[in-house]
């Protein structure tokens, strides 16, 4: 399984951003995870969203909630990660990741990054102020 992040760049606080993660090696419909991290300068990787592979199973980041937005199209084998209110704290270099096992409700265990088998290299999200 590969993927490739995308729609990275420069904004200022408060707009928007879209980002998207290709998925390739693998039918989408058979990753039963795909989720997206980042990670700032001098800081560890963080967690920011996961989606299952029915895409009724989302989970975000205490820091993002209420401002991303995952989702996927499996006729496009992409995932995407809609970045509202921007703020400079969220910049970060985002990576897209899959694993071939679901969400357990009963745990949080998507938050671990190392749970994840397939990582993309990465996209750079700069926000001003």
């Amino acid at each position: 399984v590969q993927l490739q992040a995308s729609g990275g760049g420069l904004v200022q606080a408060g707009e928007s951003l879209a980002l998207s993660c290709a998925v390739s090696g693998r039918a989408l419909r058979n990753i039963y995870a795909v989720g997206w991290f980042r990670q700032a300068p001098g800081k560890e990787r963080e967690f920011v969203a996961v989606i299952n592979w029915t895409g009724i199973t989302k989970h975000y980041g205490d820091s993002v909630k209420g401002r991303f937005t995952i989702s996927r199209d499996d006729e496009q084998n992409m995932v995407y990660l809609q970045m509202n209110s921007l703020q400079p704290e969220d910049t970060a270099v985002y990576y897209c990741a899959a694993r071939s096992f679901g969400i357990d409700t009963r745990n949080s265990d998507y938050e671990y990054d190392y749970t994840y088998e397939f990582w993309g290299q990465g996209t750079l999200v700069t926000v001003s102020s």
